[in-house]
């Protein structure tokens, strides 16, 4: 069978694990040659690139402060530089409360650097990685598909989450400006919305702070359990492929129908 990305240049970032490495394998291994990249986590990304190598993929791996308009316009040249053109990108880099690193605090507890680095990587950063992918799409003028990760906590809020669920929400309205303003120039913009999702690190310290949620979890859920990050690299990879060349400026919860209830 034919290897639907054959030729293409794909981005994706926060790739070190989870959802973001499970697009960045699927990628490769429809053909796209990958930008793996991630900013903490640097021995992650390189594993996931290992991984495409070893599967006979082609990757490379760029650290990228999402941040950092400066790493994010870093980001797209390597990519450039590197693989001659970039036709995908997946801007999928962020934190949420997980009970670790981030932890889970009610708005009339949550500190100011708090709610500030929750924006800045979950929604600031997504601005800069789109604002360069969207401008090299257009030197292009070959079109290309952009994908971004926001989540049902944009629609299903959950409390102790109102950093979180706000930089999700505030995806909504970046991406559809972002389609209205790249359709005319052949650029896709759509926004994936998973619902809990095993091997992440997110529901991983979630369910290492209170193993008792993992039943709650799938309970909630109609389909009657957690998702897979394969679950949703297949809907970033629709978004890429042909078959939604008619489709920009939507939003598609992957969640095993946990919010149609």
């Amino acid at each position: 069978m034919a290897k639907q990305f054959k030729g293409k240049v794909a981005v994706v970032t926060g790739a070190a694990s989870g959802i973001g490495r499970g697009a960045a394998l699927i990628f490769a291994r429809e053909g796209a040659k990958v930008i793996v990249t991630t900013d903490s986590n640097i021995k992650g990304g390189e594993e996931t690139v290992n991984m495409i190598k070893a599967a006979g993929g082609e990757a490379a791996f760029v650290k990228c402060d999402v941040t950092k308009e400066k790493d994010a316009e870093n980001m797209v040249a390597q990519a450039v530089a590197k693989y001659g053109s970039l036709d995908f990108a997946f801007n999928n880099a962020g934190i949420g409360p997980d009970g670790k690193r981030v932890p889970l605090v009610n708005i009339v507890d949550t500190p100011a650097e708090l709610w500030l680095k929750t924006i800045d990587i979950n929604l600031n950063g997504v601005f800069w990685c789109t604002k360069h992918e969207m401008k090299q799409m257009m030197k292009q003028k070959s079109g290309g598909s952009i994908v971004i990760t926001s989540s049902i906590g944009a629609n299903h809020a959950v409390p102790g989450f109102s950093a979180y669920d706000a930089s999700k929400s505030g995806i909504f309205g970046l991406a559809r400006c972002a389609a209205l303003e790249g359709a005319k120039y052949g650029i896709r913009v759509n926004t994936v919305c998973p619902g809990p999702i095993q091997n992440t690190l997110l529901t991983e310290y979630l369910l290492a702070t209170n193993p008792a949620m993992k039943t709650g979890m799938s309970t909630k859920i109609p389909m009657g359990r957690l998702g897979e990050p394969e679950d949703i690299a297949g809907a970033v990879m629709y978004f890429c492929s042909d078959s939604s060349k008619f489709v920009t400026g939507q939003i598609l919860c992957v969640d095993g129908g946990m919010t149609t209830t």
